[in-house]
């Protein structure tokens, strides 16, 4: 175990001396859910103390949200998060945003659906000169109106209760 130690040492010496840059470290956040409905909501996290997670130095930006998600939310442990919309167009989208020592977290989500094949069209619209009339009315025709009658008294309305009277 002690040569492990030792070996371990040498190498992150000999990676510091030589001028080595480190390889960039993954971004610590949530994005989910990971597939949305059009139009549903999305929530996003990231720790700054904790798990690779980092300050968030903007808000979250993707062609597949409403509106760029912003860190609307804090708590311990350096905590941000924020909710948004995810857009009408269903797709597979990358969510991104830059933390404040530079790194630049990346995300993927999918708004389900079925894309459109083509751009949606309206109906045809008919030219007012085609368009069917309504039937002229009649002296002679009848007319299906209902009649207007109002009850007189209570037995009419049918508002009331069986009445029943017991005698002794």
């Amino acid at each position: 175990m002690f040569t492990e130690f030792i070996t371990g040492a040498a190498l992150l010496s000999a990676t510091l001396l030589t001028g080595s840059p480190a390889a960039p470290s993954a971004v610590g956040w949530s994005l989910w859910p990971s597939e949305v409905a059009p139009g549903g909501e999305m929530h996003v996290g990231t720790y700054a103390a904790q798990g690779g997670g980092c300050g968030p130095s903007g808000p979250v930006t993707s062609p597949g949200f409403a509106a760029p998600i912003i860190w609307t939310k804090g708590g311990n442990f350096g905590y941000s998060g924020g909710d948004g919309k995810a857009g009408t167009r269903p797709g597979h989208y990358t969510a991104t945003f830059t933390c404040t020592d530079g790194r630049v977290a990346t995300g993927t989500f999918t708004i389900t659906g079925t894309p459109p094949t083509s751009t949606p069209t309206t109906p045809p619209t008919t030219p007012p000169s085609s368009r069917p009339t309504a039937p002229a009315t009649h002296p002679s025709s009848p007319r299906h109106h209902q009649v207007a009658v109002r009850p007189t008294g209570a037995p009419q309305t049918g508002g009331g209760a069986l009445a029943v009277s017991f005698t002794q």
